[in-house]
């Protein structure tokens, strides 16, 4: 199946309401070409020079989708990173989101971001350890921001060749994600759950994903030589 081909049946096959964010990392523009061309509506990039250049290859097609920030964000390419992105998926500390608002002031869109939740409390990634208390304080504290809207949270969770095994971890930031929205804080919009990629998104789904970040079952095996 064609590229286009696979992502109308992975959109079809979900409901409406789970937003698919399409991984660029090492695709070529004529993929992510074809894949808008399909209806793809968001598309996510794990590194700020990458999606800089596959933005402008894009030309005016790149006006027509969401571009979220995917990958680890350093403080020094946030400036270039606000003129690509419309989400930050992968915000995890008051030191960040602080420096993404100052930088955020002289811009016109408004940014959305969300937390990042290291829910395996893995050494090896990125992200908020799973600990409630810690992670109400820091919502509480981005709700002051002015130029930011907090809008969720995000996990990558372990990876496990089972699927199934994921189920707890999603289970875990589904309730931490509840939690959250029950306390209706002013300026907070926690609306959206990222969870799941291309060998857990029925999993993430059935356990209350609305945004899923696939690559490979859309797009193929990535080509190695660009990773």
């Amino acid at each position: 199946m064609s590229i286009a081909e696979n992502y109308q049946r992975v959109r079809e096959e979900i409901p409406d309401n789970v937003t698919i964010v399409l991984a660029g990392k090492t695709r070529t523009p004529e993929e992510i070409d074809e894949v808008i061309e399909a209806g793809a509506t968001d598309i996510g990039e794990n590194y700020v020079q990458e999606a800089e250049a596959m933005y402008d290859s894009l030309g005016e097609k790149a006006k027509k989708v969401r571009w979220h920030m995917i990958g680890h964000l350093q403080k020094n390419k946030i400036n270039k990173a606000l003129g690509i992105f419309d989400v930050i998926q992968t915000v995890d500390s008051l030191e960040k989101a602080a420096a993404i608002d100052k930088r955020a002031q002289g811009i016109e869109k408004p940014v959305s971001i969300y937390l990042e939740i290291n829910i395996g409390s893995e050494m090896t990634k990125a992200g908020i350890k799973p600990e409630y208390e810690v992670i109400e304080n820091l919502v509480r504290e981005i709700s002051k921001l002015e130029h930011l809207s907090f809008e969720g949270l995000m996990t990558m969770g372990p990876r496990f060749g089972n699927p199934e095994d994921s189920i707890s971890y999603f289970r875990k930031t589904k309730n931490i994600f509840e939690r959250i929205k029950a306390l209706n804080l002013p300026r907070v919009k926690t609306e959206t759950l990222s969870m799941g990629m291309s060998n857990s998104y029925k999993i993430a789904i059935e356990e209350g994903s609305n945004m899923i970040r696939l690559g490979t079952v859309v797009f193929g095996e990535r080509n190695l030589k660009n990773s």
